[in-house]
């Protein structure tokens, strides 16, 4: 199997084998559109769930329970406090965690005791804080100023690196792609939003610009003289790339996706609620959903842009008429310009074949 693989990995990238990434880019804008459309809709309904670092509010954990009834948590405090709506969630096997609104030192000392009695264990096993708001905020605005400062950066850079603005945005419209889908899945999903929420958030930024950095590279390598021959269109050559950074991308994806998929195993269903579940999720889902766009989004988009360009658009419109002339001589039927439609391109700069030219010379 292992073979197979690796004979297939080096079919794509010699071009003997070739998927139509980029001439089926349509396809891939329509899944991409679909995905951004439910998780917006997501985002506004249910919306996401605010922890109470951000909301504020008073925190109770009650440990050493051999009861897990969260409903008798809710009945206790609405006992003490009418009209509270506490969200109890289970931590671990024996834990309990009570969020409320905030409430005075009074009624947390008649929390405190009211717990205890009802899940019948010490009142030290009942520990209490309290959260402002004005912390959340602060982490709020920190995090949106990162994203921020990030995005200019990465424009900045990427138009150096790549000496062409467009790539800069293909890779940004990747970017918001994946941030929203994530943001998506997490409302809808339901778990509240927490600082790892945040910093999971802020780790998918760095992974999904280098996996697209990673095939952008290729492309430009690829298309470097794309103007200079008549056999393949920008866009053949930029398919290329992306076939041959497939396998590239599936092995690190999968090897990225393998140990979060653990951690997210371990705080979902052993630990129960906490920072690993919370930063797991945002990075299984983020690194999943990177890995479709730098492949499937990212370079068509890009190559989208770059055929606005007369010169990209004159020189495809060469290939193919020159295409559908070869076509029309070999076969002796008119054959329309482009008819053939996107071809798979080969090695482009093999170091290789030079004709005869690089034959040994025979001694005379």
């Amino acid at each position: 199997m292992a073979a197979g693989f690796a004979q297939w990995g080096n079919d794509l990238y010699t071009g003997r084998r070739s998927y139509d990434i980029v001439g089926r880019r349509k396809v891939w804008y329509t899944i991409s559109a679909i995905l951004v459309a439910v998780s917006a809709v997501l985002l506004v309904k249910p919306g996401l769930n605010p922890g109470i670092e951000f909301r504020g509010g008073s925190e109770f954990v009650v440990s050493g329970v051999t009861d897990l009834d969260q409903q008798l948590a809710i009945d206790t405090v609405q006992a003490n406090a009418p009209g509270e709506s506490p969200k109890v969630t289970t931590i671990g096997t024996e834990s309990l965690r009570i969020q409320t609104a905030e409430l005075s030192n009074t009624e947390v000392e008649e929390m405190q005791g009211a717990l205890a009695e009802a899940y019948g264990v010490p009142e030290e096993n009942v520990t209490s804080s309290f959260i402002g708001p004005s912390w959340g905020a602060d982490i709020s605005r920190k995090a949106i100023t990162g994203i921020v400062v990030f995005l200019l950066f990465v424009a900045v850079v990427m138009t150096i690196y790549f000496r062409n603005w467009r790539m800069a945005v293909a890779a940004l419209i990747a970017l918001f792609h994946d941030l929203i889908i994530t943001a998506g899945v997490y409302a809808g999903v339901g778990w509240e939003v927490t600082p790892a929420t945040v910093i999971g958030f802020l780790t998918i930024l760095g992974y999904s610009i280098y996996d697209t950095v990673v095939v952008f590279d290729k492309v430009r390598e690829n298309t470097a003289d794309t103007l200079e021959q008549t056999r393949f269109t920008y866009a053949e050559k930029a398919n290329l790339a992306v076939n041959q950074t497939l396998v590239r991308s599936i092995n690190t994806s999968v090897v990225a996706l393998l140990p979060v998929a653990s951690i997210l195993f371990v705080g979902a269903f052993v630990l129960g609620a906490g920072t690993l579940r919370d930063i797991a999720l945002a990075l299984f889902v983020g690194m999943l959903i990177g890995t479709f766009s730098s492949v499937f989004l990212a370079t068509p988009a890009e190559v989208s842009l770059r055929e606005r360009e007369s010169a990209i658009r004159e020189h495809t419109r060469k290939v193919l008429a020159s295409r559908g002339a070869r076509g029309a001589a070999e076969s002796g039927e008119p054959v329309t310009a482009g008819a053939a439609g996107v071809r798979s391109a080969g090695q482009l700069r093999p170091g290789g074949h030079q004709g005869v030219a690089a034959q040994p010379k025979r001694r005379r």
